[in-house]
């Protein structure tokens, strides 16, 4: 059942616990925390920890810690993703209900073997469109149709893209049994009644998948926002695979100014030495989504390494 949008504005940090946070993550946090504080709304924190073999023991509890000790104050309790199954079979089961959805009993070197490459790996040609052939199902899919899906990211801009062509049958379900990151986040952005997505712009290419499963359900689209990724030299999106260095709450305020400078936010000289609390007040204050640079990745120089 779709929900309606929040009489506030709601806003989330999603990240997924397979490591601690590094200066790439407290951009996604520090960007989604402000727009969502400066529309006089709600913040929540969501643990992405669906894949459970990729996730780190102690990581959930040490993001947490470490949000609190760079000034984050989160509405409601901490959702985690692997306690909410019934909720994406639920919407498969929905789709599924609609004709949308087929099994597919491909495996990885079948595909391989047969698809085209797209904009975010291979594209899926279909083949279990009209049924399994015998083979044994393995995962479940979402048919996709021949329309563009079109959204207006407020510092990309208009984003359009082909399904069909671009991305194929994504799955939903995987043969590991483990829903797919597309399902859960739609399902749990919709339940929790997020009206703003601000994340990094590595997710940009997802997110039409994601408006057409909303629309599928019958869900609200929210408004997007995608923050270039900080990377590194060699032009790698920081993260736990590139060995980002974990944040280091001795280094917070140097860090947060950091993050304010890449931002496009142009915080002034004196921030750099005044408390968290003084740095948080003038970002609240001074809050310019506009400035944000319209760039899908920024080279930054890493600093502070352990």
């Amino acid at each position: 059942m779709a929900h309606s949008a929040p009489d506030v504005a709601r806003g989330r940090f999603a990240p997924s616990p397979t490591g601690p946070l590094h200066f790439g993550s407290l951009i996604a946090a520090t960007a989604s925390y402000l727009d969502a504080r400066s529309l006089h709304g709600e913040w929540l924190v969501r643990m992405e920890d669906l894949d459970l073999p990729r996730q780190m023991p102690g990581a959930a509890d040490l993001i947490l810690t470490t949000l609190e000790q760079y000034g984050f104050e989160w509405d409601g309790p901490v959702l985690y993703q692997s306690q909410r199954d019934a909720y994406y079979q639920h919407a498969l089961q929905t789709l599924t209900e609609r004709g949308l959805t087929y099994p597919c009993g491909c495996s990885r070197k079948e595909i391989a073997d047969s698809a085209a490459t797209g904009i975010d790996g291979l594209v899926y040609p279909g083949t279990c469109r009209h049924g399994l052939a015998g083979k044994h199902a393995r995962a479940w899919r979402v048919q996709v149709n021949h329309q563009p899906t079109q959204f207006q990211d407020r510092v990309q801009g208009e984003i359009s893209q082909l399904l069909s062509r671009d991305i194929g049958d994504f799955v939903l379900k995987r043969a590991d049994g483990l829903f797919a990151y597309q399902l859960a986040v739609v399902v749990d952005d919709e339940l929790q009644g997020i009206s703003h997505i601000v994340r990094g712009a590595d997710l940009l290419d997802s997110t039409p998948r994601q408006i057409f499963l909303q629309q599928a359900l019958g869900y609200a689209t929210p408004a997007y926002l995608h923050v270039p990724v900080a990377a590194n030299a060699a032009g790698e999106k920081l993260s736990k695979q590139t060995l980002a260095k974990p944040l280091n709450s001795r280094y917070k305020v140097a860090d947060l100014w950091r993050v304010l400078t890449f931002l496009g936010q142009s915080p002034p000289d004196e921030l750099y030495h005044q408390s968290l609390s003084e740095v948080w007040q003038w970002a609240l204050q001074h809050w310019q989504p506009a400035r944000i640079p319209r760039q899908r990745a920024i080279p930054i120089q890493v600093r502070h390494a352990e």
